[in-house]
């Protein structure tokens, strides 16, 4: 189960990922999501919108009305400059994260005799 506030955190570069891709409206983002993650994400419209919303007010995307090839009405995201910028940011950001867990991980744990003070080869 991947924690709602580890979910939150990715939800813009994964936003901003899927529109890198090209342009797309909230439904077929939501799929796409759901998708990649093989079901593990399952966003609800509660939690997408505000976050278009989001990237829509600070410019990293625009968005557009246009009929849908069904006729419906349909609102398009698509990436700006702006954020691609951002977008290369956040994955600078989360591959230096990304490498410092794992760099964590793999680094054998301490025992706890030796991270206390007075610990053989650590005391005064």
């Amino acid at each position: 189960m991947i924690s709602r506030e580890l979910v939150a955190a990715s939800s813009r570069p994964l936003v901003l990922s899927i529109l890198q891709r090209g342009e797309s409206y909230g439904y077929a983002i939501l799929q796409e999501v759901r998708e990649l993650s093989g079901g593990e994400l399952a966003w609800a419209d509660g939690m997408l919108y505000p976050v278009l919303h989001r990237l829509e007010e600070r410019g990293l995307i625009l968005a557009r009305w246009k009929k849908s090839d069904s006729g419906r009405r349909r609102k398009y995201y698509r990436l700006s400059a702006e954020g691609g910028r951002a977008l290369k940011a956040e994955r600078k950001a989360w591959r230096f994260m990304d490498g410092l867990l794992e760099r964590m991980w793999a680094k054998p744990a301490r025992t706890q005799a030796a991270t206390q003070p007075g610990a053989a080869g650590g005391g005064l």
